[in-house]
C-alpha cells in the first residue's frame, strides 16, 4: 500500500507504524489524508497478519487538526457538498475507532482540534511531555462536532466540558488527567513506552482482540448512525454560519478575529 499523505512501516512481527506525513502543514487533515486514513483502516482491519497499529506524526507535531484550506472550501460550498465532506471526516473517525486491530497513538509536539479526535479513537495514546493539546475549533467559529462522540466517550462529559468549548491549550499531563492519553513520558522514553504497549498484543489471539474491542465499543457510549449523522449536520450548520467564515478568514489572513 502506498499513500501520498501517509508513511507506512511494517516490521516482521506484524506491527505497522502509520505516520501522518504532511509535516509542511503540521499534519493537518486534508481531504486526501481523510480519504487515505479511511482506506487504510479498512485495509489493515482486513489483514489477518497485522497484530498492532501505531499512529504517529512526522515533523514537529502529531496533528494540528483540520486543514484550513479544506475548511475554507466548505464555507464556500453548497450544503450538499458540506454534508458530503463532513461525512467523509466522520466515516474516517469511525473506521479508525472500529478497526479490529489495537490502535496505539504516539503523540508529540501538539495535538489540536481533529488531532485530539485522532488520539481519542486510539485504544491507548501516549504523549511526550511538552506536547500541547487543545480543542481549538471555537477560536475559528466552529465546533468539535464529528470528533465529539469520541472525545466524550474517552473523557466523559464532565471532564470534556473543561476544555470542549474554551479552546484553551493544555499540557500532556492534563491530557492524561482528562483521559485523552494514558500517560505522558519524557520524549527520550516515548519509543520504549510505545513498544511496551505493543508487546502484549504479540501474545494474544488476533481475532479475539478484535472481538474484545467490538464488545467494549458495544458496551460504551452510543456512537451509531444517528449520532454520527447528527454531528455531520451540526458541523455543516456551523460551516454555514457567519462566525466560521469570519474566523477561518481571519486565521488565513493572520489577523485576529473580532472576538479575540
Amino acid at each position: 500500500m502506498t499513500y501520498e499523505t501517509l508513511d507506512l512501516a511494517r516490521d516482521d512481527r506484524g506491527v505497522v507504524t502509520v505516520t501522518l506525513n504532511l509535516p509542511e502543514t503540521r499534519n493537518a487533515m486534508s481531504g486526501a489524508m481523510i480519504a487515505e486514513l479511511t482506506d487504510l483502516a479498512g485495509a489493515l482491519g482486513d489483514d489477518g497478519s497485522m497484530r498492532a497499529v501505531v499512529l504517529a506524526g512526522a515533523g514537529k507535531v502529531f496533528c494540528a487538526g483540520g486543514d484550513l484550506t479544506w475548511m475554507k472550501a466548505q464555507i464556500a460550498a453548497d450544503r450538499a457538498t458540506r454534508i458530503r465532506e463532513a461525512t467523509k471526516l466522520a466515516q474516517m473517525l469511525r473506521a479508525l475507532n472500529e478497526m479490529p486491530k489495537p490502535l496505539i497513538g504516539k503523540l508529540h509536539g501538539a495535538a489540536l482540534g481533529g488531532g485530539v479526535g485522532l488520539a481519542c479513537v486510539c485504544d491507548v495514546a501516549l504523549a511526550a511531555t511538552g506536547t500541547r493539546f487543545g480543542l481549538t475549533e471555537t477560536r475559528l467559529g466552529l465546533i468539535p462536532a464529528t470528533i465529539g462522540p469520541y472525545v466524550l466517550a474517552r473523557m466523559g462529559e464532565g471532564r470534556a466540558r473543561r476544555v470542549f468549548m474554551s479552546a484553551r491549550l493544555f499540557e500532556a499531563e492534563e491530557a492524561a488527567e482528562l483521559g485523552i492519553i494514558a500517560r505522558a513520558v519524557p520524549p527520550e522514553d516515548l519509543d520504549d513506552a510505545i513498544e511496551a504497549e505493543v508487546l502484549p498484543y504479540l501474545s494474544v489471539a488476533p481475532k479475539a482482540v478484535g472481538a474484545a474491542k467490538a464488545l467494549a465499543r458495544s458496551l460504551g457510549p452510543r456512537i451509531d448512525d444517528a449520532v454520527i449523522e447528527d454531528t455531520i449536520r451540526r458541523l455543516a450548520d456551523t460551516w454555514e454560519g457567519e462566525e466560521a467564515a469570519h474566523g477561518i478568514g481571519a486565521f488565513l489572513d493572520k489577523t485576529p478575529p473580532r472576538w479575540a
